[in-house]
């Protein structure tokens, strides 16, 4: 059986995200999502039109792997470092806003659910459409 640790993250990312594209009442792309940046250390918003849909994947690939997690292990694992001109850099977490609302999203659709003072972890839904897209990209290689 075939899992999500057996295939490449980016392109399991990738399938995630288009199964995400084409079923829009799981994860939906808010209208703010298209003048935010991701970070305090980026300088200009995604230029990538569905950039949402790949970060929802991520996540639910970080949680499938990592979880229980919480929202700030998650700005932690995505944050990077800031150019500050002349100045040495520094790292930065990256924005809370997005990573809550879209793991409220993940749990709107049933795929991660909250465990009390450990964060959140992966339904049984959610591990099954995640070994089940796994399967398929390990078919397509």
């Amino acid at each position: 059986m075939v899992t999500v640790y057996d295939v490449y993250a980016n392109d399991l990312i990738e399938k995630v995200a288009e199964h995400f594209e084409e079923n829009v009442e799981e994860i939906d792309q808010p209208e703010w999502s298209y003048f935010v940046k991701t970070g305090v250390s980026r300088e200009r918003n995604p230029q990538q039109e569905n950039w949402w849909y790949i970060r929802a994947a991520a996540i639910l690939r970080k949680v499938y792997m990592d979880g229980p997690v919480g929202v700030e292990r998650l700005r932690s694992a995505y944050g990077s470092r800031k150019r500050r001109g002349v100045k040495t850099e520094h790292f930065y977490k990256a924005s809370g806003k997005v990573i809550r609302k879209v793991l409220q999203q993940l749990g709107d659709a049933g795929f991660v659910e909250i465990e009390e003072g450990e964060g959140r972890t992966l339904t049984a839904e959610g591990q099954s459409l995640m070994d089940n897209l796994a399967y398929e990209v390990s078919e397509n290689n």
